[in-house]
């Protein structure tokens, strides 16, 4: 199998090489790439510009050299990714979420890799799935059946609302614990520093969902159900939106993996005052529900709405 020295390479031309690489493979097909850092930047990119076409697997991970396995899948052919476990059962997310494994953002890495990524047996893991599916159906959402238009409004009034709300505290107590505990406990000031990254990401992300691409969700689903042809969108495919939605949700969990690392998994040091704890607790839950929320869009609402364009338009 080819390796790519990536080292070896002018740094404008590494990721346009790369992609060459990869667009003249066949199914089927990998190569290897070599490099001195971890080449996830590159895995993102892969993901908002060839979609699931190509299966990623460490052969190397640091602390020196980081070697990666990419390989083009054959047509039609398609990894088992946690995303989709979670999107045929909402229930699997509390097992992910006990082994720190993300569902939303990293939804589209096999279990496999999720789970060596991050350190953890994926034999366990498994065991706990097995768990889930062993257990009788709860009354849980089933966001999965759900008609597009519906999930979409769903989203705003649940998940949306919530962030609305839930900013303003969290705004006023991260600022306030930074302030009177930086001093003996610097992490709170970065906690408040990637804290805001989110925040302002959110408040200017939710708008153009809100304002722009649910609507236009909402215009196919009425076009199928009248057998009315579809207007064209300003903005050409839908495909279009929903790149820059996904990368804004990876750097918007990005910036949270790094509150939660930051704060010991929301665990507050012995000399926290009631401020301190409380900014923890909301901080935890809003993580949670942010999780939840970019999987309902990057799981289901977004790969469902690219499908019924693609029916509309032939």
């Amino acid at each position: 199998m080819e390796t790519l020295d990536v080292t070896q390479i002018e740094p404008r031309l590494k990721h346009p090489t790369i992609f060459e690489r990869f667009d003249a493979l066949s199914g089927g097909q990998a190569f290897v790439i070599h490099n001195d850092h971890d080449p996830k930047p590159l895995y993102y990119q892969m993901i908002a510009e060839r979609g699931q076409t190509f299966d990623w697997e460490y052969l190397l991970a640091g602390p020196n050299i980081w070697e990666v396995k990419i390989s083009k899948l054959a047509t039609g052919e398609k990894p088992s990714t946690i995303g989709e476990l979670v999107a045929a059962d909402f229930r699997k997310a509390e097992v992910f979420r006990k082994f720190g494994l993300d569902f939303c953002c990293g939804g589209n890495k096999s279990l496999t890799q999720a789970c060596e990524e991050k350190g953890v047996d994926t034999a366990q893991v498994e065991a706990a799935l097995a768990e889930v599916d062993n257990q009788a159906k709860s009354t849980n959402h089933d966001f999965n059946n759900w008609d597009l238009d519906f999930l979409a409004d769903y989203i705003v009034n649940t998940h949306h609302r919530y962030v609305t709300d839930a900013m303003p505290m969290l705004d006023e107590f991260s600022a306030k614990v930074a302030r009177v505990h930086g001093d003996y406990h610097p992490e709170v000031i970065l906690i408040q520093e990637h804290y805001n990254a989110v925040a302002n990401e959110l408040r200017a992300h939710m708008p153009k969902e809100e304002q722009m691409l649910f609507p236009y969700i909402k215009e196919m689903v009425a076009a199928k159900k009248q057998g009315l042809p579809l207007k064209p969108a300003g903005f050409g495919t839908i495909q279009n939106p929903i790149r820059m939605m996904e990368m804004e949700h990876v750097s918007a969990g990005g910036n949270m993996e790094e509150v939660h690392r930051l704060s010991s998994s929301y665990s507050p040091p012995e000399d926290a005052c009631s401020s301190y704890r409380v900014l923890f607790a909301k901080l935890e839950e809003f993580e949670k529900d942010l999780h939840q929320h970019i999987h309902l869009e990057n799981n289901i609402l977004f790969p469902k709405a690219i499908a019924l364009e693609k029916e509309l338009l032939g």
